[in-house]
């Protein structure tokens, strides 16, 4: 059985375009969806008028808010199967729980409950740095959440934090039926020549071959198992941060991939990738690398 496609909701506007962008992935892959609301998520002022008095206000608006949320999802595609709960937690605990048993776990970028000048999260940000399964924030621009652009983009890092993520941009690519741009940006450093000194051993090599190298070693086997997708790999000199977030511009999805600490729980979440969970102008995919 599938396991399914987690969303976080809470009412708030970014949580019900996560559900919209969620139901249509959902659908591309042939995934249950699942909607999840912690009661304790936000702390709502004033009471709920009814004549229920035995009931809790936040219970009935915790109810009102999935009922909302699943009739939203059915409306936008009835073929996708969709389950709601309301569960007794705070949301970074409830959504790393289901994370243990989800393909993966989809969060707005901000929610009813976050200061209006943060430009993610707490919940969002805390989420990606710490499931176990891949986090996709659902933010940018109107036609990068529609899907207009038809490209995905990877960021290609190290080998070590990169694998898993290659594979779900490969899948994902797959699905979509659209091209995948392969991007491994890089640096000259400050102190090179024009013909850099060899290292013992080791064929002198300048950043730009080196960075094409590593490419084509990261991609050769998701290229292999994956024959019907195009993949357009590309190096570009400069910050990674800054690469990334321009061709973004033209994608519907930015995938990274972040390395699991070994010493303790959690995801090493570099610049780069804090750079697109705050100003991408599209979703972010943050893949943890297992092992």
């Amino acid at each position: 059985m599938e396991l399914p496609l987690v969303v976080g909701v809470d009412g708030s506007a970014a949580a019900f375009t996560a559900v919209d962008w969620a139901v249509d992935e959902a659908a591309r892959h042939g995934l249950p969806l699942r909607l999840v609301y912690a009661s304790l998520w936000a702390h709502y002022e004033g009471a709920v008028e009814t004549g229920d008095r035995e009931r809790p206000s936040e219970q009935l608006m915790a109810e009102n808010i999935v009922r909302s949320a699943t009739e939203r999802a059915r409306r936008r595609n009835r073929d996708v199967t969709v389950s709601a709960e309301v569960v007794p937690e705070e949301a970074v605990d409830a959504l790393l729980r289901e994370g243990l048993h989800a393909s993966a776990v989809v969060t707005g970028s901000r929610g009813r409950g976050e200061l209006k000048g943060m430009l993610l999260g707490s919940v969002g940000l805390v989420v990606a740095a710490r499931a176990h399964c891949p986090v996709i924030v659902v933010r940018g621009n109107q036609p990068a959440l529609a899907g207009t652009h038809e490209r995905i983009l990877l960021g290609a890092g190290n080998p070590a934090t990169s694998g898993e993520a290659v594979r779900f941009a490969f899948r994902e690519a797959e699905a979509r039926r659209c091209p995948l741009d392969v991007v491994r940006a890089w640096r000259s450093p400050a102190h090179q020549t024009t013909h850099p000194p060899r290292s013992a051993g080791e064929p002198a090599r300048y950043p730009r071959e080196r960075a094409s190298a590593l490419l084509d070693d990261l991609l050769h086997d998701a290229v292999a198992d994956h024959q019907g997708v195009r993949v357009r790999p590309d190096t570009v000199e400069g910050p990674a941060r800054k690469v990334l977030l321009r061709r973004a511009d033209a994608a519907d999805l930015v995938i990274v991939g972040a390395q699991r600490r070994q010493d303790h729980f959690g995801l090493q979440l570099g610049r780069v990738t804090h750079t697109l969970l705050h100003h991408a102008p599209c979703p972010v995919a943050v893949v943890p690398q297992r092992g």
